[in-house]
């Protein structure tokens, strides 16, 4: 597996780690457990970071020197693409010829490196984007920066490269096609999951106790990275209007957890001047991410999780809230459609309009029954979603790349 941007042992919430991070760790996990061996290579961000590091029985990760360790942006790595796949052909070479049996790439930049070491080592290529620049392009917040036209050109070569292109939903598979020409017969829908095991349903009181949150408030909270793609301005500026209504002031409390991304770090303490313009002083508390185990007790804690993005190519928060048992308000983009189950684990709103999301917000928390039905189809409906069935789909993916690329040489050959 590469992942040259962000580490598979990152925490996700800030920088550049996110649910791409959970992708990768949670899929290599039961990939081993099936009996595959998987190496993660990744690009190293620290002299302390040892170059080859277990993450469990049966992968590895390896932390593989390109570029300065700190302070290279994302934006700043496709220059470092080289280093990073010298590196990884360097690890090859130290085995016999056809060691690696399958390349699976995560984002672009990956896809760039594992196109070449595919043509080297003869051995098939899996690629996951996880996100679409011309997606992203195309549902912009206001005032964000577009994704530059050399990321486009990437993941274009990348899908016409490409054996196999792993798509989350119907409307991904479709984007790749419709929008990267790609071959619909290398396409295939696997949806991400949600580890079951850790997010599970408990005690909202026990929960905001050891949280150390209000027990009798109506709770909202945000989880993921602090950028204009996430939209958290948009539940702040929902939940001031919210906090005007005479039944709801003064109930209210909203965690943000999460830390700055992209170009959120260009206005690091925005949030919380808009808080202080809005008049949320005391309603919004910020903090920063945390481990999987406390980020399942914040989504017990909470009322709703609001997922407010102006594009999310899954939306894994939205699923591991729902597993707690806490249902999600989310944006009706990207593939929140397949996570959230309109009116049944969560409701699903048009647009970003501040004033239409204090509406549905407004609506759910007045009435506790419906509160009470959306939390009671919550967890069904994540459980609809596991990472064994993800690993599954990747393992038959895997072996139709393979078998493929088999036969191609087979006909080759006789030709």
């Amino acid at each position: 597996m590469l992942s040259v941007h962000t580490s598979p042992l990152d925490a996700p919430g800030g920088g550049d780690a996110g649910g791409l991070n959970v992708y990768v760790v949670e899929t290599a996990k039961r990939l081993a457990e099936a009996g595959v061996d998987i190496e993660i290579f990744t690009r190293a961000t620290s002299s302390d970071q040892a170059p080859e590091q277990p993450l469990c029985p049966g992968v590895t990760v390896r932390h593989v020197t390109a570029g300065p360790f700190e302070g290279l942006a994302k934006n700043d790595l496709p220059a470092q693409l080289c280093a990073f796949s010298a590196g990884v052909m360097r690890a090859e070479a130290r085995h016999e010829p056809g060691y690696y049996d399958l390349i699976h790439s995560h984002y672009w930049l990956s896809g760039q490196v594992g196109w070449l070491a595919r043509e080297r080592w003869g051995v098939p290529l899996v690629h996951s984007a996880h996100t679409l620049a011309k997606v992203k392009n195309a549902l912009l917040a206001d005032g964000d920066e577009p994704e530059p036209r050399a990321r486009v050109i990437g993941e274009e070569q990348v899908v016409a490269e490409a054996d196999r292109l792993i798509a989350s939903t119907a409307d991904e598979a479709a984007q790749l096609v419709e929008l990267y020409s790609a071959d619909p017969r290398r396409v295939r829908t696997i949806a991400p999951g949600v580890d079951l095991e850790n997010f599970v349903p408990g005690s909202a009181s026990a929960a905001r106790c050891r949280l150390g949150l209000r027990p009798d408030a109506l709770t909202l909270l945000f989880v993921g990275r602090i950028q204009p793609l996430k939209a958290p301005d948009v539940l702040l500026r929902a939940v001031a209007l919210v906090n005007a209504d005479p039944d709801l002031a003064g109930r209210l409390q909203v965690v943000v957890l999460g830390a700055a991304s992209g170009t959120g770090f260009e206005r690091p303490r925005h949030l919380e001047t808009l808080c202080d313009e809005l008049g949320l002083a005391g309603v919004v508390e910020f903090r920063p991410p945390a481990s999987r185990t406390v980020v399942a007790d914040y989504y017990r804690a909470a009322d709703l999780t609001v997922v407010p993005s102006h594009n999310e190519s899954f939306g894994l928060v939205a699923l591991e809230s729902q597993a707690c048992g806490t249902p999600v308000v989310a944006a009706a983009v990207g593939g929140l459609p397949t996570a959230v189950a309109d009116d049944v684990s969560g409701v699903l709103v048009d647009g970003h309009d501040p004033v239409q999301w204090a509406k549905v917000l407004t609506d759910v928390l007045r009435t506790p029954d419906v509160l009470q039905r959306l939390a009671g189809g919550a967890r069904p409906h994540a459980e609809r979603f596991s990472w064994s069935r993800t690993a599954g789909g990747l393992l038959v993916a895997y072996r139709e790349a393979i078998a493929e690329l088999a036969h191609l040489r087979e006909v080759a050959i006789h030709q």
